[in-house]
């Protein structure tokens, strides 16, 4: 396949977004000299789409492409595709603290990651929050945007940050849409597990404290991992991000970006739900807002659950609306938060990391206060 223009990357890119996946194939199609541009647009004849599979996957037309695209899940608008940035260091850290390196290895491959160790950690049994980033983004860049290892530091809680390889993924996604990531003991989720396991086993951390979120495919990712493994993680951060099974392959993926995912069957059912808290922005262009309400509805996995919905401005005047999901028993077990006019970004954030809306309420010190209010000693 030709190299194909900026310009035209952007266009379709833009297409797809919108929905127009023929008109999109069609103009990469025409660019790589496979077809005339005078098939474009709402015209498009019949016999210049492709022809869709049964299940849902793009033709072999133009599928590393389009695969390009859906990699890069995470970016804010076609120009950030493609420009050159310094990539975000996490910052300088207080005295007696670290962020050390490392990396887990199992079967399905290799990982590495880095883990924020507060000054405040002597060996005491304390939480372990599990942070996956979104595409194009690092440790360092999630950890300098989402400020989680400042509220680690504030907390005594250890950071780990799994990072996706480019090996795995072109634009270090998580590969959420794959089916052979979505299962507990195999590929991406094995090596999730593995990486918190061997913090585990490295750190004290305090029984039934250990929780995990993510950002866009991060997002994805780590609602993957609470529903294939609920005797690891007490809770779950999701933040513009998908349910498991929202999507099987990358036709489905496409569907549920630009629509909303329908979430499969809840296949941890025996343990009853699994606390949740979801951060939306109802702008959001990358990811539908439906995709953060098909997470609450895969969650909800229990019976006698009362609701208290409620609105507030956060200082930086994003407006937002809180749903409130809880039982008599656990209390608050699911938390929906809609940020109105907001994209797709870590909502109050810091602008030293990519991809955050510095203006909206604190996710990251509500998804800490979320996670520290469920603690399960029979989970990890």
């Amino acid at each position: 396949m030709n190299i194909l223009s900026k310009a035209t990357m952007m266009e379709a890119a833009r297409l797809t977004r919108n929905g127009q996946i023929h008109e999109a194939t069609a103009l990469l199609r025409g660019a790589g000299g496979r077809a005339r541009s005078s098939t474009l647009g709402s015209g498009t004849s019949a016999e210049a789409r492709p022809q869709y599979h049964a299940d849902g996957a793009a033709p072999s037309l133009v599928p590393r492409v389009l695969r390009r695209y859906l990699d890069r899940l995470g970016t804010q608008d076609a120009e950030a595709f493609s420009a050159s940035r310094t990539v975000p260091n996490a910052g300088p850290l207080p005295a007696g603290a670290r962020f050390v390196s490392s990396s887990y290895t199992n079967a399905a491959g290799s990982r590495d990651y880095k883990l924020y160790v507060p000054s405040g950690y002597h060996g005491q049994a304390v939480p372990l929050v599990v942070m996956l980033h979104g595409c194009t983004q690092s440790p360092d860049d999630f950890a300098a945007g989402t400020r989680m290892n400042e509220l680690a530091e504030e907390q005594i809680v250890l950071v780990a940050y799994p990072a996706q390889s480019r090996t795995a993924n072109t634009s270090k996604c998580w590969n959420w849409f794959n089916a052979a990531d979505q299962e507990r003991d195999r590929g991406e989720p094995s090596l999730i597990a593995g990486i918190t396991r061997q913090i585990m086993a490295e750190f004290a951390v305090e029984p039934g404290r250990v929780y995990i979120a993510g950002l866009s495919a991060g997002g994805a990712a780590a609602a993957i991992m609470g529903a294939t493994y609920p005797d690891l993680y007490a809770a779950v951060g999701v933040h513009s991000g998908l349910a498991h099974g929202a999507a099987r392959d990358m036709g489905s993926a496409f569907a549920a970006m630009r629509n909303g995912g329908a979430p499969a069957a809840w296949t941890s059912a025996s343990r009853g739900i699994i606390p949740t808290i979801v951060f939306h922005g109802d702008r959001d262009a990358t990811v539908h807002p439906a995709n953060g309400e098909h997470v609450i509805e895969q969650a909800k996995a229990a019976a006698g659950i009362r609701t208290e919905i409620s609105q507030g401005e956060a200082p930086g005047g994003i407006r937002y609306t809180q749903t409130v999901h809880a039982d008599e028993e656990r209390g608050t077990t699911l938390e929906h938060w809609v940020l109105h006019g907001a994209g797709h970004a870590w909502s109050g954030g810091s602008p030293a990391g990519t991809y955050t809306e510095p203006k909206g309420p604190d996710a990251s010190r509500e998804m800490l206060r979320f996670f520290r209010a469920q603690a399960d000693p029979t989970r990890g």
